[in-house]
């Protein structure tokens, strides 16, 4: 189990790793942020990443989560998030929370460096272990 900073940290030891970041997907905060950003504004990619999030985790399309008897969803509807650009890969994990609204994690990783493969599978890992009070 590990923290916001821990998290970020161990993020950013992916191979090929630009930039990692903890946001709240509703209101768009940055809860923790580390490396670089796109474009320079860690606060302004929080926020167009979350727009970004938010938009495919309420989209009808990927809504249809499987249900339980009682009508409630067994799991997140979106999990991960991928966008492939000419120089890199951004990975969107949401990572649910016990409280209010989700949290994802975002990865920026150079393309010609990283494995996406591999930069999913630690970043589920992470999620899994990131302690949120």
């Amino acid at each position: 189990m590990s923290g916001i900073d821990e998290c970020l940290v161990e993020a950013m030891a992916v191979p090929g790793a630009r930039g990692a970041a903890l946001v709240e997907w509703v209101s768009g905060l940055a809860l923790g942020q580390a490396g670089d950003a796109p474009g320079g504004d860690h606060e302004g990619m929080a926020a167009e990443t979350a727009e970004f999030a938010r938009a495919a985790a309420e989209h009808p399309v990927f809504a249809a989560a499987e249900q339980a008897p009682d009508g409630t969803p067994t799991q997140p509807p979106v999990e991960d998030v991928i966008v492939v650009t000419g120089a890199g890969y951004h990975v969107l994990r949401f990572v649910p929370v016990p409280y209010g609204d989700g949290v994802f994690l975002h990865l920026w990783l150079d393309r010609a460096q990283a494995n996406l493969a591999l930069a999913m599978l630690r970043l589920r890992e992470l999620a899994e272990r990131l302690v949120l009070a």
